[in-house]
């Protein structure tokens, strides 16, 4: 198996803080998302490695285990044996991904390290017929973690559990809302069943949904990870996103396209727009959890010079840098 240097991928030293790492991120999911290299099937499998990376740098306690994994690479012992066994995470809680594809996204390596190789392959059930589970590869047992006895299992013949556990999506998901089926094992007097858990658009990372009566005799909670965006960052409702645009748009004023959720759009850039400046898109937001309408999208001017700078490129910005030398030389 192949091993992934996680810190080269993203280019960035062992010690760089989460900080450095959401930049390094940003900045080359930016360079080779599918949406700016359509159709170039080596910047989407480059854009892959990349969010690879991030999902395991960005995260403390995958950055811990990934670490003590390189570490007894480069003192030449068996790495390859630390991962058997591996999927279980230190306080025993599992993500449930979005879908069998997404688990698709990911290296043999990463889902030996996290779960999803070492059980036998990936367990049954957890996304209805057919369909992959999560990490573990174990099934729901293992995915899924009891809390203690549910309030309305408490005082019956079956001491009821519930259940709890994470469920990641897209932030795309977030906005629209979306569905998961979920096996749920027999235990605490039920026999095993299976629901559909709605997720309701607008949710926000680390809100819980609660399913009455759903776990084992008790009930189902869910807490919901937002997975992180090569493009935009959230803010309550608001998303943030950084558009390059050439400095004879942005001087001589223009159109440029944006990225929104829905597709992308066009904006209009005013004459003598500096590097920095914010635009809002109205209503390109996320969804409201609650009412009608969504946020805003807020939209970072950042000024971008041709590439490459050719002979002739060189020959205008230097007549433009004397023009304002002498303008400013005079009294």
């Amino acid at each position: 198996m192949e091993f992934k240097d996680y810190y080269k991928v993203l280019g960035v030293e062992r010690t760089a803080d989460p900080k450095a790492i959401s930049q390094a991120f940003r900045r080359l999911a930016r360079q080779h998302h599918p949406d700016v290299n359509p159709g170039n099937k080596q910047a989407e499998t480059r854009f892959k490695e990349i969010n690879e990376a991030y999902q395991v740098l960005h995260d403390p306690d995958k950055r811990a285990k990934y670490d003590r994994v390189l570490e007894l690479r480069e003192r030449g012992g068996g790495w390859e044996d630390m991962l058997r066994g591996a999927g279980r995470g230190e306080d025993g809680r599992y993500t449930v991904y979005g879908t069998p594809e997404d688990l698709g996204q990911f290296s043999d390596f990463f889902r030996s390290l996290f779960g999803g190789l070492g059980g036998g392959g990936f367990g049954e059930g957890l996304f209805g017929e057919g369909g992959a589970a999560g990490r573990g590869g174990r099934g729901v047992e293992e995915l899924l973690r009891r809390r203690g006895a549910g309030p309305r299992a408490r005082g019956r013949q079956h001491a009821g559990q519930d259940v709890e556990g994470t469920i990641e999506i897209t932030l795309e998901e977030a906005s629209r809302g979306a569905t998961r089926t979920l096996a749920i094992p027999a235990g605490g007097g039920r026999t095993a069943h299976s629901i559909e858990v709605k997720i309701p658009r607008g949710v926000r990372s680390g809100q819980r949904i609660r399913a009455a009566g759903q776990g084992q005799g008790g009930d189902l909670y869910l807490t919901v990870q937002i997975a992180p965006h090569p493009v935009f960052t959230r803010t309550d409702d608001d998303l943030q996103v950084e558009v390059q645009v050439p400095v004879w748009t942005a001087a001589l004023g223009g159109q440029v396209e944006v990225p929104t959720l829905s597709g992308r759009v066009t904006m209009t850039i005013p004459p003598g727009t500096p590097d920095g400046r914010t635009f809002r898109l109205r209503g390109q937001g996320m969804a409201h959890l609650r009412g009608d309408g969504a946020g805003d999208e807020l939209v970072k001017v950042r000024l971008a010079l041709p590439e490459p700078l050719t002979p002739r490129d060189r020959e205008l910005f230097e007549e433009m840098r004397r023009l304002h030398e002498a303008r400013a030389a005079t009294p």
